[in-house]
């Protein structure tokens, strides 16, 4: 089934991350569906080229904005107040990590991507919602997280702090549904995107291995990822709330688990 060409007709939408990769396409798709949409991201001249671009699709509005500092969130709440009057909808997609074994990640290292990934999302929501969703009685907020359903090996950072934003939405769903506000996340597994050409060659190579494992045996797209997030979005999930939905081929189920499987059925042939 698709999506109503106004299913979110003159709905606000705020993504952060919206530049590129999984936050360029949900916000396309948005704006595709009759949305209204602001990006946002720390980087400002890439942000404006992605802006440009999106206006094909409809009104679009871009600030720069690091999550991590909470006066930065407050401007980009009064920037949306001043232009719409209201916020509707939160993508909370920025973040960021790198791969390291737990014993050689420093303090630094660790500190920046729980700052960055988990406080700037609780930030995020927490501003928006004290200045949009709770006086409006209404609002949506998805969280995309990750693939840590057994354990993140090799992104222990990345891991507890997705993990405490999946519990941050699991919290508010209980806390804020008196304000009518609906949150969930989106895990999504490997996915093809700008964000895999951050890592190192012996990485990518592993993703090469990697995708033989996954039981869908491929990657997921970015558009697999902005339909979920459209789909919790929508008035269809107007039920739903305080869950995670992996986007994975079946990752976090069978991931690196098809060895013994794979040696016995070659011995089937």
């Amino acid at each position: 089934m698709n999506f109503q060409a106004n299913t979110f007709q003159d709905q606000v939408v705020l993504i952060t991350g919206g530049r590129s990769g999984i936050g360029y396409q949900i916000a396309k798709d948005f704006l595709s569906l009759g949305a209204k949409v602001v990006i946002c991201s720390r980087k400002t001249d890439k942000l404006q080229a992605a802006a440009e671009k999106l206006s094909e699709f409809g009104e679009v509005i871009h600030q720069s904005c690091d999550i991590r500092k909470t006066e930065e969130i407050q401007s980009l709440a009064t920037t949306i107040k001043e232009k719409y009057g209201r916020l509707d909808i939160l993508i909370n997609n920025a973040g960021g990590q790198f791969p390291a074994l737990a014993e050689y990640i420093n303090d630094k290292g660790w500190n920046a991507v729980i700052n960055n990934n988990l406080n700037g999302t609780f930030f995020m929501i927490r501003e928006m919602g004290k200045s949009f969703f709770i006086p409006q009685k209404s609002g949506t907020i998805v969280n995309i997280i990750a693939d840590m359903h057994r354990g993140f090996p090799g992104m222990i950072h990345t891991g507890a702090a997705r993990a405490g934003v999946e519990n941050i939405t699991k919290t508010l769903a209980q806390e804020w549904s008196d304000f009518h506000i609906r949150i969930n996340c989106v895990a999504p597994g490997i996915i093809e995107s700008s964000g895999l050409d951050n890592y190192p060659p012996p990485v990518q190579a592993m993703f090469d291995e990697a995708r033989k494992s996954i039981p869908l045996k491929r990657f997921g797209r970015v558009e697999d990822v902005s339909n979920a997030v459209l789909f919790l979005a929508s008035p269809m999930a107007a039920y739903i709330t305080g869950i995670s939905l992996y986007v994975d081929g079946a990752q976090h189920l069978n991931y690196d688990k098809m060895g013994l499987a794979n040696v016995l059925r070659s011995f089937m042939k």
